[in-house]
Formats: C-alpha cells, structure tokens, sequence
C-alpha cells in the first residue's frame, strides 16, 4: 500500500477544502466497481495549498500516483463540492527527514531508533 499526496488548489485563495472531501473522494473511488484505494484522509490546513492523502493498493509507486491522481482529477471534474478545484501536485509523501532527525537526536524511541538500551537486552 502507498500514500500519496495530492495538493488541491481552491478556486480562490483562501478557499476552504470543502466539509467530507475524504469521505467523497472514497465513495467516488468505491463507485467504479474494482477500488485500489483504501482510505481517503483530508488535511484542510496544509500549505500552499490543501492536501488529501490516498492510500491506495497497487504494483508500485508509479501506479499508486496514477491511480490518485485520476481520482483527484475526476473528483474535481464529478464532484459538485469540488467545482472550480484544481489537482497542484501529486507524489509520495517523503518520510526520510523525519527518521533522520531522529538519529540524530540525543535520546529517541528508546530501543528502536536513536540511543539508548534495547528493552530485550
């Protein structure tokens, strides 16, 4: 399973990512029959602009990305909530910084990423 990230840009700035987007986005996807996607999130706040995660089944990232990117686009093309929307972005989200820091902090997950004693030793 892949999470990818598809940045929406309002028809205006400012705009507010529209109340259900998740929840549309999925019962869309679920509408035409065989669905890769599994879960739909919404992150209104995001900048530049609003961004919803899919998480969807596929052979590979490539296919993942196709795949949310159609949805996205037939959503903002189907969707009555989402008219005047537009996709801005799609790709992975990358995770690498994050576990970087985390080497290099002091203390981290304790036995897991970081120093500190193993709990099984």
């Amino acid at each position: 399973m892949y999470l990818v990230h598809v940045g929406l840009r309002g028809p205006f700035r400012d705009a507010q990512l529209p109340m259900l987007t998740a929840e549309s986005l999925l019962a869309l996807a679920e509408s035409g029959g065989h669905c890769p996607v599994d879960h739909v999130s919404a992150h209104a706040h995001a900048t530049p602009d609003p961004v919803v995660g899919v998480y969807v089944l596929a052979e590979g990232l490539e296919a993942a990305e196709r795949t949310a990117e159609a949805l996205c686009r037939r959503a903002v093309e189907e969707l009555e909530s989402l008219r005047g929307w537009t996709v801005a972005r799609v790709g992975a989200p990358l995770v690498a910084p994050y576990y970087e820091q985390l080497l290099r902090a002091p203390t981290g997950l304790v036995g897991r990423i970081g120093t500190g004693p193993i709990p099984s030793s």
